[in-house]
């Protein structure tokens, strides 16, 4: 069941480096919240995420090589599943120029009604947007 991969690119900034001089770890997360942000907000109209959000349940991530500042790197997400309120994203963080994947990670996010803060199914006007 998995959707169609959401791209997109940036520069490592200064402002992700660590005091080991490269890209902290809590970076790579927010990098992927932020992915599931742009990938949620092209695919839905203001009105459907007025309806409704999506909270996280939990995050499972592994670091495989280490950026640096002004790195050129690309995240990646997409769907693999959902059932009921629940919806598993996955992503990839790689560094294009030689292919190395820098992270992988995924998502349990729970579907909620906006107003109401309480889990709701996920539709099938929602889940056709993304499989």
């Amino acid at each position: 069941m998995k959707s169609e991969v959401f791209k997109q690119q940036f520069t490592v900034p200064s402002s992700a480096i660590d005091n080991l001089n490269h890209v902290n770890n809590v970076t790579y997360l927010q990098w992927c919240l932020d992915a599931a942000e742009a990938h949620w907000n092209a695919k839905t109209t203001q009105e459907q995420r007025y309806k409704n959000v999506w909270v996280v349940l939990n995050h499972f991530i592994s670091y495989k090589n280490p950026s640096f500042l002004g790195d050129q790197l690309e995240t990646q997400t997409w769907i693999d599943n959902y059932e009921g309120v629940k919806s598993e994203r996955h992503y990839k963080i790689i560094r294009p120029k030689d292919n190395k994947v820098i992270v992988e990670a995924k998502t349990l996010w729970c579907f909620l009604d906006a107003k109401t803060f309480r889990p709701t199914k996920i539709t099938d006007e929602i889940s056709n947007l993304f499989l």
